[in-house]
């Protein structure tokens, strides 16, 4: 690990990672091309046990703007991005994800921004597959322009970008502002960013980026075999914490009884994360309902039967179909029958 030196820095890059030696370094590439002198990169490695570490004492050989601090056990991803934001020297901390890549012109877009002092500023970000070779989504957060909010609208924001701050690479944030408010409460939730962002007092002035400045490398997600617990219920029990929300906005962003959305639990059935494991091991034990026993109907369902049915959903009527028909196609469910489907309408390749 490098030396700590007293300086300064207006902006630093926060990377938390895991066992990523494979892509760490072309995430690095894309932010290194784009440095400036007032700009530094964190790194926080939780204990991987590939080769990350040698990635990374190549990468601080040549470049000293890098600071590596290789922690002796993993403690997850939300104390790590905690600890890099602690060890940051930066006014603000834009934390980077550690597979994912930053547009050309990136680093300049955000220090310009920087300049006009908001609490928080949200990156968008374009979707593609994991070697980025096909685009899945333009613009995540769709939107087409700028915005900005005040305190005032609070709940506008929570409600327009909430879902889309899931992925915390979008996120700069004041470091200062992140160190006052409470995080520990938030750790092993998977979305600490999320708890510092809409806890209360709300957060004064926060711009939104509508240009995409970061390609998401998609379906690469370290938790996704845990996708129905962080997303059903983690995700769920996180949003309906929030105090300065109305119960319709949070309705918005999660349902207070997720399980209970059923188109939901067969989605989850035929990605493959959802199954008679997960429906007595997370649904409430209540007394016999007809959702209760839907649920159990859906968790028994073939899994590859469920894949086919989404799929054909999904490319029929749904009008941005891309990222769902990926996982459908990708996950541990997707049937051959599926799969010629996607290559009957042209989608075979995503």
């Amino acid at each position: 690990m490098q030396s700590d030196k007293n300086e300064f820095s207006k902006l630093s890059i926060c990377i938390a990672t895991y066992n990523r030696g494979i892509y760490v370094g072309e995430t690095l590439d894309s932010i290194l091309v784009q440095l400036q002198p007032n700009i530094e990169i964190i790194v926080v490695d939780g204990a991987s046990p590939d080769n990350t570490q040698e990635v990374m004492e190549q990468y601080m050989s040549s470049h000293t703007q890098i600071r590596y601090y290789r922690e002796l056990e993993n403690s997850g991803i939300d104390r790590d991005y905690d600890k890099a934001v602690g060890y940051a020297r930066g006014e603000y901390c834009w934390l980077m994800t550690d597979d994912d890549i930053l547009c050309s012109g990136a680093v300049s877009r955000i220090l310009n921004a920087l300049n006009e002092n908001h609490d928080l500023i949200v990156v968008n970000a374009e979707v593609r597959n994991t070697d980025f070779s096909i685009l899945l989504k333009e613009r995540l957060l769709d939107i087409a322009t700028d915005k900005q909010y005040e305190a005032k609208d609070c709940e506008k924001f929570f409600t327009e970008a909430a879902n889309y701050l899931s992925f915390i690479g979008g996120v700069v944030i004041k470091r200062k502002l992140w160190l006052e408010r409470d995080r520990s409460s938030y750790y092993g939730t998977q979305f600490v960013h999320i708890g510092v962002i809409f806890q209360h007092p709300p957060l004064e002035r926060v711009r939104i980026i509508s240009e995409p400045l970061i390609i998401i490398r998609y379906g690469n997600s370290m938790w996704k075999p845990q996708s129905f617990d962080v997303w059903v219920l983690q995700w769920s029990c996180l949003i309906s914490s929030f105090s300065d929300f109305s119960d319709e906005a949070k309705q918005n962003i999660s349902s207070c009884d997720p399980w209970r959305q059923i188109k939901n639990l067969i989605y989850y059935r035929a990605i493959g994360v959802y199954s008679v494991e997960e429906y007595h091991k997370f649904l409430p034990n209540q007394t016999l309902s007809l959702v209760r026993i839907v649920a159990y109907i859906i968790s028994i369902f073939p899994g590859s039967w469920a894949n086919f049915i989404v799929i054909l959903y999904q490319s029929l009527f749904k009008k941005s179909p891309l990222i769902a028909l990926h996982d459908l196609k990708c996950c541990p469910n997707s049937s051959s029958v599926g799969r010629l489907w996607l290559r009957i309408i042209g989608l075979g390749n995503i």
